[in-house]
């Protein structure tokens, strides 16, 4: 059995809808077992990340999908905070060879939103992960999923708090092809 982890911050709701989202694409792939974990303020003391038990079982999954607004061109403070914690894991490659994606939204087209993309990326890098990308052209889909055209990952956009439909769409599709992606590499070991 394949396991999937969704991990997420949120502050307007948007982000974990999208994580609600992938999540539902990873479940919808037989044979898998999905999980979402959403880091809250609780988890953080004096700008630590202190959950424990989520970093263990994260320690036991073959792929995790990260997601996080984007904030003054990057991951959240709270995202932060936790990829800050993993940092024992990654001295001993606790995580290496698992397979990563990311998603972010922001209120703006061109805020930063790529950047927040590309440092959840370089994350997952540092950790010695796989990083799979949305493996869809913008704005080429039938669907016209990607509607923002970011291949490295899920980048959404809302200026009022609602979704674009596209975008929840997409990242339904992100979380069945992480999930597909990671089977496909299990059966193959």
């Amino acid at each position: 059995m394949i396991k999937v982890a969704v991990i997420f911050h949120s502050v307007t709701g948007t982000t974990k809808q999208l994580a609600e989202a992938v999540t539902a694409g990873a479940s919808s792939v037989p044979g898998n077992e999905t999980m979402s974990f959403e880091i809250v303020g609780s988890d953080i003391v004096e700008g630590r990340y202190r959950n424990s038990e989520i970093l263990e079982v994260l320690n036991d999954v073959d792929a995790m999908i990260f997601g996080t607004p984007t904030y003054m061109g990057c991951v959240s403070a709270q995202f932060k905070a936790f990829a800050d914690a993993t940092g024992e894991l990654w001295a001993e490659k606790r995580w290496a060879d698992k397979f990563a994606a990311g998603f972010t939204i922001g209120s703006n087209l061109s805020g930063d939103q790529l950047n927040t993309i590309q440092y959840l990326q370089i994350f997952a890098n540092q950790h010695g992960m796989l990083w799979a990308s949305l493996d869809i052209p913008g704005n080429f889909d039938s669907e016209n999923r990607n509607r923002l055209g970011a291949q490295s990952g899920l980048i959404a956009h809302s200026k009022d708090g609602e979704l674009h439909e596209t975008d929840l769409i997409t990242a339904h599709y992100l979380g069945q092809r992480i999930a597909k992606v990671a089977r496909k590499f299990a059966s193959e070991k």
